[in-house]
């Protein structure tokens, strides 16, 4: 367990130095395995990451940041909100629900969830401001909604916890989606919330006629129907899951091209933009598992799982102490990252006690969830401050307050109640 330790406390301090978390790991990793087992295996072990991220299983993230980009690129950001606005918007605080379910669309789309805090920010916190809503409750809603789509399926998150514990992309995709609705509904929850205790805090926005509701969801149809396209197809068994998002990248060039928002310079930017995206992730997964390599051959997995058999903790203490920590490391740490460093520790342990991996799979992506929203340093908050400056951070943060406590309760819910995590993998028999 020592040598597991002092890996952690190396990479610490050389992410204190400013050097980039992926080299962090790398780093660490690659001299550990040195350390520990020779140098030939280090280079051996190391040569194995990078060849291996040639595999045609991760061909998938490529391909699903490819769809997000053409799909961003259309515009579908403030037709998304106008679409959900035209439905709720006229209700007391209607302008922040509408805010959380655009977020819980577009996030779902690009899979990113400072892209969406970014995006969002543009479009809804200029309504909100036009109709005097407070600040933080404003800043709060986006800051909240923008977290869901890393988890409404499909996500770039699962996607890579399943390469990484050999789970069925499927089946978590399948898993993420009742969870996804409920935070969705619990935020719309906290919306009702506030603005019933804070009448001011959320005026009521214009109402919107049938018509001009029709016309604002006429907008969507097409992103909705190449959703319905992706995972259908994939439930549907006419698609792997790297097909299912090699035909979503296709519909959503097609659906750019049909509402004529590309140019030659356009798509050269969004391919230059995908690669960017998909070799950082890829990097950072280089160095998540070389890093995991030096764990394996350190005693920390094993240490740990014998300190809980021998204490007889109860699954679910460990699994709330797992939340916690990973709650802790998201006030420093991006989330992609942070799952990537914790799932080779912790995932053996889940699987020891005897708890479902999809479960935990999604337990891990929703507590990430509430990490990036957590003061004092959560990412969404930062990012946030700096789209909108005329918002201190501290009104941030107390707007995501009630958000927070949705979330909590949220996370009671689904760890008290596994089945409402697995109805559809187990209904779907994946």
């Amino acid at each position: 367990m020592i040598e597991g330790l002092i890996g952690f406390a190396a990479m610490g301090i050389l992410m204190m130095l400013r050097l980039p978390i992926a080299i962090s790991m790398a780093v660490v990793g690659f001299v550990g395995v040195g350390l520990l087992r020779s140098w030939p295996a280090a280079i051996s072990t190391t040569a194995t990451e990078i060849i291996g991220i040639s595999s045609y299983s991760l061909s998938v993230i490529p391909l699903f940041v490819l769809m997000g980009n053409f799909i961003t690129r259309a515009g579908m950001s403030r037709d998304l909100y106008q679409a959900a606005y035209s439905l709720i918007g006229h209700r007391r605080g209607g302008l922040s629900m509408s805010t959380v379910v655009a977020c819980a669309g577009f996030g779902a789309i690009c899979g990113s969830s400072i892209a969406t805090v970014a995006t969002m920010a543009r479009v809804a916190m200029p309504e909100m401001k036009r109709f005097n809503y407070d600040p933080a409750f404003a800043a709060g809603s986006i800051c909240a909604g923008s977290t869901l789509g890393i988890l409404i399926p499909p996500s770039v998150i699962l996607v890579i916890y399943g390469i990484m514990t050999e789970q069925s992309i499927g089946a978590l995709f399948a898993a993420g989606l009742i969870p996804g609705i409920i935070a969705t509904l619990f935020y719309l929850g906290a919306c009702v919330f506030v603005t019933r205790r804070q009448p001011g805090a959320g005026p009521a926005g214009e109402r919107i006629d049938w018509p001009g509701r029709m016309r604002a969801l006429r907008h969507i149809w097409g992103v909705l129907l190449l959703f319905g396209i992706v995972m259908g197809g994939m439930y549907g068994g006419l698609f792997t899951p790297t097909e299912a998002a090699g035909v979503g990248a296709m519909g959503g060039f097609l659906f750019a091209l049909a509402r004529r928002t590309l140019s030659v310079a356009v798509i050269r930017d969004i391919l230059m933009e995908s690669a960017r995206t998909t070799a950082m992730l890829f990097t950072i997964l280089i160095g998540a598992m070389m890093f995991s390599n030096f764990l394996n051959f350190t005693s920390l997995p094993s240490d740990l799982r014998d300190l809980v058999t021998y204490f007889d903790v109860a699954p679910l203490i460990v699994v709330v102490a797992i939340c916690l920590v990973y709650v802790i490391l998201g006030m420093a740490m991006e989330s992609l990252s942070m799952m990537l460093l914790t799932v080779p520790i912790f995932y053996p342990l889940i699987v020891q006690l005897g708890l479902d991996p999809i479960w935990f799979g999604v337990i891990v992506v929703c507590v990430i969830e509430i990490s990036l929203i957590t003061p004092p340093i959560g990412l969404n908050i930062f990012v946030l401050s700096n789209e909108v400056p005329d918002v201190p951070t501290p009104m941030i943060w107390r707007g995501v307050l009630p958000f927070i406590a949705a979330d909590i309760l949220r996370m009671g819910v689904l760890i008290a109640f596994p089945a409402i995590t697995l109805f559809l993998p187990v209904l779907l028999d994946l």
